[in-house]
């Protein structure tokens, strides 16, 4: 049974490269409130979290860039090349990480939990799950996924698997596996009926909400099953210059969250967005031509911060487009301002706009909650 009464928890992990993340987004789409436990590990090291001050105690200052952050590829260097150095890094950072999944999951509102941790098993989180479930891929997928994705050489990516216990015995481990070797919607099919096996209570977040309505317009969540729909309306909206295939959607769908809007049944407009620790990101934003942006723009951000809301993210960061961008009166009518990364203070808030903001895109800030998981103690 889990620890967390009224929740029914799902631990999900797979060892490095096998797409546990992929399946942790499928979860989110059918209703799961979803945890990435090894983003938390890298929060609770960062300049001003917990244990950042353990780690350099332990370590040396010398693992330091010139901003005072720890630099994880210096970090990575010990830990994967000396067990005894990963053991003591756990040591110090799993307690922090169960402490704040904690917090999450008393905090969560949807009574359905998946907690993705690539460590699941070495750590206490297991025995706080319902059901492990562990998702699978072949070595040489694995090494392939984290070249191209983590610009690792062959080398670093096949250390990085070694370093880890065999897969063999997450798969014993596990009452649901997720063969995560071929097409997305082949993932999908595993992952949708196997949540359908799951004892789920009356929770009305996993139901369709409803949708968000102003005036003639209303948005709400894109389903896998409006793919086709989204490849068609962004190759219109960018007259061609993003040729997209319902292929390509669904693929999207293995990172991000879409929302629609319709004017009379029509879509007029397409937001592509994720929450990633505990940070919201909206970086694709397409509206058909003459959309009256005044109005479904304030539409568009209600619905992305509610579900961010339902999601306990932390900030919104907003990715414009020199176009978009120029319609100031209108995004800071809805709460956002100009910003520049270094500006925004939080570490995981600058790492996600780094990672995330489009080539000539200008960045907008919305904070969204006051109480961070893992501040400083």
């Amino acid at each position: 049974m889990s620890r967390w009464p009224g929740k029914y928890v799902v631990g999900l992990t797979g060892n490095i490269g096998t797409g546990k993340s992929v399946v942790r987004k499928m979860l989110e789409h059918l209703g799961a409130y979803g945890i990435d436990a090894d983003a938390l590990a890298h929060r609770a090291i960062s300049q001003g979290a917990p244990g950042h001050r353990l780690v350099l105690k332990h370590f040396g200052d010398w693992i330091l860039d010139d901003e005072g952050h720890i630099d994880r590829a210096r970090l990575s260097k010990i830990v994967f090349s000396d067990p005894k150095a990963l053991e003591k890094l756990e040591q110090i950072v799993h307690p922090l990480v169960s402490h704040a999944v904690d917090i999450l999951i008393r905090r969560a509102g949807q009574s359905v939990v998946v907690i993705e941790a690539i460590k699941l098993l070495e750590s206490d989180l297991a025995a706080g799950s319902d059901m492990v479930w562990v998702v699978n891929a072949p070595k040489k997928l694995q090494i392939e996924r984290l070249m191209h994705k983590r610009n690792m050489t062959e080398d670093q990516a096949r250390q990085r698997i070694e370093a880890q216990a065999p897969q063999e015995i997450k798969l014993r481990a596990a009452k649901v596996v997720i063969h995560n070797d071929n097409s997305f919607e082949s993932t999908w099919e595993q992952v949708q009926s196997a949540w359908s096996e799951l004892p789920k209570p009356k929770d009305p977040l996993l139901r369709e909400p409803e949708p968000t309505r102003v005036g003639e317009l209303s948005v709400r969540r894109g389903r896998p099953q409006d793919a086709d729909d989204i490849a068609r309306f962004i190759t219109r909206a960018t007259h061609g210059k993003r040729r997209m295939a319902r292929s390509d959607v669904m693929a999207s769908f293995g990172e991000k969250a879409f929302f629609l809007i319709e004017r009379s049944g029509e879509l007029v407009g397409v937001a592509g967005w994720q929450v990633e620790n505990l940070v919201t990101r909206i970086d694709e934003l397409y509206f058909e031509g003459g959309l009256e942006l005044d109005q479904a723009i304030p539409a568009l951000m209600d619905a992305v911060e509610r579900s961010s809301n339902e999601l306990q993210s932390e900030a919104a960061l907003l990715f414009l487009p020199p176009y978009l961008a120029q319609h100031v009166g209108t995004w800071r009518g809805a709460g956002y301002r100009p910003q520049t990364v270094g500006a925004l203070g939080v570490r995981a808030w600058q790492e996600a706009a780094i990672e995330s903001m489009p080539r000539g895109a200008s960045l907008w800030f919305k904070q969204l909650r006051e109480d961070r998981v893992l501040r400083p103690l």
